[in-house]
């Protein structure tokens, strides 16, 4: 295994102890099984050929496309190897599955109030799902290590870059299943 290798396999973020799984949402393990599938059956197939036709021109040493190709296959190569890494380690939570919907559990959605009476949203998503801009919040992220397991009018200490602020859960949503 390579430095590079050993650089990817890392056991999770700072914090979470080694060996914990990977929480994903449905959906979040959906999207990284079609990533896997794009580029181990559609993408790597397409550069493999060019690389294949590039070396076949024959001065590689100068030949943009063969190396630019190599690159790629390297690079598509690390990610499928760390896919399948995090695939393999994924553990699903379905948020409608949540029986116990008045905490703050991962997959839920959380309305909370800062301490400037502004209100923010967020769900609760894994590792690899997470957008702040679109109020998907990775579950070890400060924000949410802070809610997990608060009730609504709980008040929680959050340590931000700026200094500890309280902010209070006024709203916990969990989706339904569909009948």
């Amino acid at each position: 295994m390579s430095a590079t290798d050993d650089d990817e396999e890392e056991d999770g973020p700072p914090g979470v102890p080694p060996g914990t799984p990977f929480y994903m949402t449905p959906a979040g393990h959906a999207a990284l099984q079609a990533e896997l599938h794009e580029l181990w059956h559609v993408e790597r197939p397409k550069v493999t050929e060019i690389v294949s036709w590039a070396a076949s021109l024959g001065d590689r040493s100068e030949n943009a496309d063969y190396q630019y190709g190599k690159r790629r296959l390297r690079q598509i190569d690390s990610r499928v190897r760390f896919l399948r890494r995090r695939l393999d380690r994924a553990e699903v939570v379905d948020a409608r599955d949540q029986k116990r919907r008045d905490q703050v559990f991962f997959g839920a959605t959380v309305t909370y109030a800062r301490e400037d009476d502004s209100e923010t949203t967020v769900t609760i998503v894994g590792m690899e799902e997470a957008v702040a801009e679109q109020g998907r919040i990775s579950w070890v992220s400060p924000v949410a290590r802070a809610l997990l397991g608060k009730r609504v009018g709980d008040l929680v200490k959050l340590r931000t870059p700026a200094g500890v602020e309280e902010i209070e859960v006024v709203k916990i949503f969990y989706p339904e299943r569909e009948a």
